[in-house]
């Protein structure tokens, strides 16, 4: 990565305030402050692996050097590294969603900082982010996110808000398949849906009934590869299929009975693969913002100057990856406790960028 700063005002080089930088986050540091302790704690190791002769950074460093660094470069280098280290013999559901960082969108008076980000669900990874200033702007967040990714032998999901030709057709040109829902923010095709399924024979598969958190829920999927009452379906690339999924939640505690029905587009003819797409795409809540909100504390962060919220979800999300790749069989808050505890264990984890 280029550096942006003047060179006569470097005290620190870019690869001493990144390395320590994850290497905190790692550790559970949230702050500049900690990012400042966490290296002052571990100055002699740091010693043994970087040219430490001018110290540790000061908080403010930090604060400076990530309030300015360019994100666009940043998210590029870190889609690139994360891609080298996925496994890519395997088929990967791409589930691409946008997470709002509350606390410093509070704190601004120029809109929410939106970040929309991939996340490779069976690897298990962060691929990508964008920077989005309201979540309506995911239409044009989405198709500049898919530029970099590399697609090859997966399917991609997207909620409603990313249901649009001009990305369907991305997603084919990229030699993926996709899966959109489809709601009412598109009345025709969405109606169009509906009534083919109270026209047309469908094919049906159930899954497994799946009990947890004191819910029993069902979920039967329907597809239909008869198109003809779908009027545009030639203007959505390669769609070879329409789904419907009805989902029945029974809530033991009280009784209560929950039904829902969702509507979804695909180019994929197995239904199946893309039964299988459509649950995958509660990875990117459950795996990626979920744990960067409860075991990173990135929605209460008030880092909000210049570029500093945007480039430190991703050093979030490096940290996260580097996390989620390790084979450790323990949760995330353990792994972080480890490694603040146990340099080595420390070391085996930040190698891992080197893969």
């Amino acid at each position: 990565m280029k550096d942006h700063r003047i060179d006569r005002k470097k005290a620190h080089s870019l690869e001493n305030i990144i390395f320590i930088s994850i290497a905190a986050v790692l550790c559970d540091a949230a702050t500049y402050e900690d990012i400042e302790d966490f290296g002052k704690a571990k100055i002699d190791w740091l010693s043994g692996i970087l040219d430490m002769s001018n110290g540790v950074p000061s908080h403010d460093t930090f604060n400076r050097f990530f309030k300015l660094l360019d994100p666009g470069e940043f998210e590029k280098h870190f889609s690139v590294w994360a891609q080298s280290i996925m496994n890519k013999n395997e088929y990967e559901f791409v589930n691409i969603d946008g997470k709002t960082i509350r606390q410093a969108s509070k704190m601004l008076d120029t809109g929410s900082i939106h970040i929309v980000s991939a996340w490779a669900n069976r690897n298990g990874l962060t691929l990508g982010q964008v920077k989005t200033s309201e979540k309506s702007n995911e239409i044009t967040a989405i198709p500049e996110l898919l530029e970099y990714l590399l697609l090859e032998n997966s399917t991609v999901t997207i909620d409603a808000m990313g249901c649009q030709k001009a990305i369907a057709h991305k997603i084919r040109a990229k030699e993926a398949d996709y899966i959109l829902a489809v709601k009412e923010n598109h009345p025709t095709l969405y109606e169009e849906i509906r009534s083919s399924f109270s026209l047309l024979k469908s094919e049906e598969f159930e899954s497994p009934i799946e009990i947890d958190h004191g819910r029993i829920e069902t979920r039967k999927y329907s597809s239909i590869s008869n198109l003809k009452y779908i009027s545009k379906a030639n203007e959505w690339k390669d769609m070879r299929s329409i789904i419907k999924v009805e989902s029945e939640r029974l809530i033991k505690k009280t009784g209560e009975i929950q039904k829902e029905a969702r509507y979804f587009i695909t180019s994929l003819a197995d239904i199946k693969k893309t039964a299988e797409g459509i649950r995958s795409h509660w990875g990117i809540e459950n795996n990626l913002h979920w744990v960067l909100d409860v075991e990173m504390n990135e929605d209460k962060s008030s880092k909000r100057n210049g570029y500093a919220a945007q480039n430190f979800s991703m050093v979030n999300k490096l940290a996260l990856n580097l996390l989620k790749k390790d084979r450790q069989k323990v949760s995330i808050r353990r792994k972080r406790k480890m490694a603040s505890w146990k340099n080595d264990y420390l070391w085996s984890i930040l190698e891992l960028l080197n893969q």
